[in-house]
């Protein structure tokens, strides 16, 4: 197949996906597909763009391609709403992401050839930073109030990202500690503040020391070159693996278990875990 072929097959193919969204979204569609609006369509968008990076991460060529095309979905479909209502199209969509990608990489879609082959990646980042916020009529990176960077990724990013970014930010900044013992010192009396609040304070003001408390977690992980999401991830697929383990050696329904009797089959299926990899390391 030519370059011209596969560029036709390609649009064919996603012509037709806009055709069955366009039919799902119809009077004669589909009745979930109609009740959705773009806020109810939130937690697919969010649930789908997670499942894409399980799928990247699991290497699996087959997944990643059915998740992205899960994924692509959901822009189709916002796209299609939005259409519906005079907002925008798909089109503007695809003609907006074009336009952004050729004004902020001037290195490779300007004249001068020159500046391409001697720009870094460094500068290449420090130019889309700069082109970006004359786009939004901001000022630039380098005279932006740091608080206007950090609600930005408040804003934008999960919060266990975010903070990570804004710690990072406020660090570069100055915001940061001498050494690691004051973070840890940090921590000790974040924990403390949360007990207290546990014991004595309402419900809104505990929700608050728990978030300080996560913060400065956030932070111990930054000190010690740590990733918190991936630490995070790592814990949640190790605690269904024990758990799926733990089904197996059970002889009948967990509830019929005594909490003794459960922390025992917990220990034995965390053992034979770590005695298969230990095999298997070898």
């Amino acid at each position: 197949m030519t370059n011209t072929q596969e560029s036709d097959a390609t649009l064919a193919a996603l012509q037709n996906l806009i055709d069955v969204v366009a039919k799902l979204r119809s009077p004669d569609g589909c009745p979930w597909d109609l009740a959705q609006t773009p806020s109810s369509l939130i937690p697919y968008v969010i649930e789908e763009a997670y499942e894409v990076v399980d799928a990247i991460k699991s290497g699996d060529s087959v997944a990643i391609a059915e998740e992205l095309g899960d994924l692509l979905l959901q822009v189709v479909l916002q796209a299609q709403i939005a259409s519906e209502a005079a907002n925008f199209t798909l089109k503007d969509v695809a003609e907006g992401i074009t336009q952004k990608l050729i004004r902020r990489h001037p290195h490779v879609f300007g004249d001068d050839v020159e500046t391409l082959q001697t720009t870094s990646i460094e500068q290449v980042r420090q130019k889309w930073e700069q082109i970006k916020a004359a786009e939004k009529g901001e000022s630039s990176p380098e005279t932006q109030p740091l608080s206007s960077k950090l609600s930005h990724y408040a804003r934008s990013l999960p919060p266990i990202m975010a903070g990570m970014k804004i710690s990072q930010k406020a660090a570069a900044a100055g915001f940061e500690w001498e050494n690691v013992d004051g973070v840890w010192e940090k921590f000790q009396e974040e924990l403390a503040e949360f007990q207290q609040a546990i014991a004595h304070e309402s419900p809104e003001q505990q929700q608050a020391e728990l978030g300080d408390l996560f913060f400065v977690l956030i932070n111990l992980a930054r000190w010690y070159k740590l990733d918190p999401s991936e630490a995070l991830h790592g814990t949640n697929q190790r605690f269904i693996q024990r758990l799926s383990k733990l089904e197996t050696l059970a002889s009948r329904p967990l509830c019929d278990y005594t909490l003794e009797e459960l922390e025992n089959l917990w220990q034995q299926a965390k053992a034979q875990l770590a005695n298969n990899k230990n095999l298997s390391g070898n």
